[in-house]
């Protein structure tokens, strides 16, 4: 069968059932900015490299087998200026955007403003504990193949498992080098220009699919502790917790502790029973899991100003808030009541 060359499908199809809606894919250019990865012609941005290969496409359309058109190649001197739009992102002629800071240095090529941004994301990782199926879970039918560089899709039990004729898994186990305008796998030698044909370097390594996941040569789990930052407003704490590529994100609410459970990519765990400096009220505290963290709002259960996070008989001072409200400064020596607090001190 053909296969589906647009930039976010890259799907095997036939021909007899392809219509304007079959294909979802990418018509923009990768973008990549200070560790976050995405395209251009859509805003979602994630920070891990499998993510972005699978942020699903924005625009829809048939499939095709044709080759992309790629911009002519123009030497540095002659390169055109590109555009800047009010927000500070340039918009080169290949239609790759880089978004500018007042420490981002302007860069001679798009690759290169790449290159730069990748580095600073995180250090080269390695495949070193591969996981393998569980077999006794059944996949689905166009599943695709879960390591770097693979692209196959699950057809079934017989060719695409065991010693089937597809079950042979080509994958790359580095991770993605983009260096000087070239782009490739730091696991193998061969490097190219394009980004499209960086997709295409075909596995440098054999062996089993993993459509998946369930099984891994070590079962046991990593406990880690992850750096926290609190503040609070009259009415609620909010609380951030670091924790960066999250599978899932597990958090109950006492009325004086809070149980969180974060496992991590890696093999990796957070766990924590946390006791509280004061009351809140379960019901009405939520968190929400972000790119880099996972933020909780604790909705305080007596209006008093907390000291600190956790319980501690070694308070020295207090937050206190502007008269109507506002933002909060920590050193007041006495305890602050909210208007409404069934604490509040009759004088």
């Amino acid at each position: 069968m053909p296969k589906c060359t647009r930039k976010g499908c890259e799907k095997e199809y036939k021909e007899e059932v392809n219509n304007d809606s079959a294909c979802q894919y990418h018509p923009g250019a990768p973008v990549f900015h200070e560790g976050l990865k995405g395209w251009s012609c859509c805003k979602k941005r994630v920070s891990d490299f499998d993510e972005f290969l699978n942020i699903p496409g924005c625009a829809t359309g048939r499939h095709t087998d044709e080759k992309p058109v790629q911009p002519a190649p123009v030497a540095k001197p002659d390169s055109p200026a590109p555009s800047t739009t009010k927000d500070g992102i340039e918009v080169y002629s290949n239609g790759a955007a880089i978004s500018m800071t007042n420490h981002t240095p302007t860069p001679t090529t798009v690759a290169e403003a790449a290159e730069d941004t990748e580095k600073k994301a995180k250090p080269l990782a390695v495949e070193v504990l591969p996981e393998e199926d569980d077999l006794s879970v059944p996949v689905k039918v166009g599943t695709t193949c879960k390591r770097r560089g693979c692209g196959v899709t699950y057809k079934d039990e017989a060719s695409s498992r065991g010693e089937g004729s597809e079950a042979a898994c080509f994958h790359h186990p580095g991770a993605p080098i983009f260096h000087e305008g070239s782009k490739g796998w730091s696991c193998c030698p061969r490097k190219v220009l394009e980004f499209e044909e960086f997709l295409k370097i075909k596995g440098c390594k054999e062996g089993k699919h993993l459509f998946i996941g369930g099984k891994s040569n070590n079962q046991e789990e990593e406990l880690v502790d992850c750096r926290n930052d609190w503040y609070q407003t009259p009415t609620h704490i909010i609380l951030s917790i670091f924790a960066k590529d999250k599978e899932d994100t597990q958090i109950t609410f006492e009325e004086q502790s809070m149980n969180v459970d974060i496992k991590m990519k890696g093999n990796k765990r957070y766990k924590s029973t946390i006791p509280l400096f004061q009351p809140i009220v379960p019901g009405e505290s939520a968190f929400k899991p972000l790119t880099t963290k996972v933020e909780i709002k604790l909705r305080k259960g007596n209006g008093i100003s907390w000291a600190a996070l956790e319980p501690t008989d070694k308070v020295t001072s207090w937050t206190t808030f502007g008269v109507t409200g506002g933002g909060g400064t920590v050193g007041g020596k006495e305890m602050l009541y909210a208007n409404d607090a069934p604490l509040q001190v009759k004088k």
